[in-house]
């Protein structure tokens, strides 16, 4: 089990993941370059954002709304592609509709100032684990 709370998380994929499954929205922002270039690709839509406003808002808290609440990172293994950085990361979400598992795998490039600049991410979809009944 990985506690975000006592992890000093130095790389910037984990970061993102950290500040996503916390719903940190200024911390998010302050990760993308002001040019960012995001497309992401879930089980139904395919998404762009230039901006880190659009990628918070637009995307990100569209993709985990604020009824979906991010209760653990299960999994989170960064790495690199020659010198495209990767991030894949899974949660357990729960919402009103039951326990659910997202994955996603981010592919992204960083800027000279350390933020990410492009960012590409595929995700499965939520994943029911149980009914919200149980």
């Amino acid at each position: 089990m990985l506690s975000w709370e006592v992890v000093t998380v130095t790389d910037l994929g984990a970061r993102y993941v950290a500040a996503l499954a916390a719903k940190d929205t200024e911390t998010l922002r302050g990760l993308f370059a002001d040019d960012v270039y995001f497309r992401g690709l879930t089980p139904r839509r395919f998404w762009e954002a230039g901006s880190p406003d659009q990628v918070v808002h637009e995307v990100l808290y569209r993709w985990f709304a604020p009824t979906d609440v991010i209760e653990h990172v299960e999994h989170v293994d960064v790495g690199s592609v020659v010198d495209r950085r990767r991030v894949d990361y899974r949660f357990r979400v729960r919402n009103g509709d039951g326990i659910h598992t997202v994955e996603q795998r981010a592919y992204y490039d960083v800027d000279d100032a350390g933020r990410i600049a492009t960012m590409h991410v595929m995700c499965a979809g939520y994943r029911p684990l149980e009914s919200a009944a149980a």
